[in-house]
C-alpha cells in the first residue's frame, strides 16, 4: 500500500472510522444476520457492505473501467465464471478489494450518528481494516465451516442460485463455491496474522447466540442494550 493510500484510509473528518465496528468474513457465514440482530439490539447504524458495492458503487465502478481503458459493460459471464479457474477467481477478487474498500470508506466517512456504527461485508478485509482499527477489538472475522457452507447451500435459497446466465451453470457455481472457500481462507490467514477474532461459525448456534458471541468481542464499545416495551 502506498503512503497517499494509508492517508486516504486514515482520513475521518467527523471521527466516524475510529468508532466503526466491523464484521468481516466469508460468504454464508451469517454476517448480515449477525449484525442486523446486533443493530436492532443496541441501536446501531449498520453499514451493509454487500448491498452498497453492487448498487451505490456501480457508478463509480463504471468510471474506474473507462479511466483504465477497459469496456465500461461487465466482462461476459462466461469468462467471468465458467472458462477461468476458482484460483484465478479468488485472486482478481483479492486484487479488487483495495479499491472497492476505498469507496466503502468514502460512504462510512460521510456517516454522522449518536451511537456506533456496525460494519459488515466480505469486502471489509482484515488487512484493509486495520489501518483505520482504534483496537483489535472493533473487528471480528466471521467464516463458515465446510459442513456449515454445505448446509448453507442446501437451505438457504440465494446461496444456491446463480444469477448470471452462463453456458455452464452447474461448473459456474463449483467455480464461484471454490472461490468463496479460498476467499475466506485468505480473510483468516490475514486476521490471525493481524491480531483480529476469527469466529468459525459451524452451525451449532442459532444466529442469536453468535449474536451473543459477537456482541461480548465488541462490549466495550457497546451502549447499553434498548429497552423494548413487553
Amino acid at each position: 500500500m502506498t503512503e497517499d493510500a494509508t492517508d486516504s484510509q486514515v482520513w475521518d473528518p467527523y471521527g466516524t472510522l475510529r468508532r466503526v465496528l466491523w464484521v468481516g468474513g466469508g460468504q454464508w457465514a451469517g454476517k448480515s444476520t449477525v449484525t442486523r440482530l446486533l443493530a436492532d439490539r443496541y441501536g446501531l447504524t449498520c453499514y451493509n457492505y454487500d448491498y452498497h458495492d453492487a448498487r451505490g458503487h456501480n457508478d463509480r465502478r463504471i468510471a474506474r473501467r473507462i479511466r483504465l481503458g477497459h469496456p465500461p459493460a461487465d466482462p461476459d459471464p462466461d469468462a467471468t465464471w465458467v472458462n477461468t479457474t476458482p484460483q484465478d477467481m479468488a485472486a482478481e477478487t483479492l486484487a479488487g478489494f483495495p479499491v472497492r474498500f476505498e469507496w466503502a470508506l468514502d460512504d462510512l466517512r460521510a456517516l454522522v450518528s449518536g451511537r456506533p456504527v456496525i460494519a459488515e461485508g466480505w469486502g471489509l478485509r482484515p488487512e484493509l481494516v486495520a489501518p483505520v482499527l482504534g483496537s483489535p477489538r472493533q473487528m471480528v472475522v466471521m467464516v463458515p465451516t465446510e459442513a456449515f457452507r454445505d448446509r448453507q447451500l442446501r437451505e438457504l435459497p440465494r446461496a444456491a442460485a446463480f444469477g448470471p446466465r452462463v453456458s455452464d451453470p452447474a461448473r459456474a457455481q463449483r467455480n464461484r463455491i471454490e472461490r468463496d472457500r479460498l476467499v475466506a481462507d485468505d480473510a483468516v490467514r490475514s486476521a490471525r496474522r493481524l491480531g483480529i477474532r476469527v469466529i468459525e461459525v459451524d452451525g451449532s448456534r442459532d444466529a442469536g447466540a453468535v449474536a451473543d458471541i459477537v456482541a461480548d468481542h465488541f462490549r466495550p464499545y457497546l451502549p447499553p442494550p434498548e429497552k423494548r416495551d413487553p
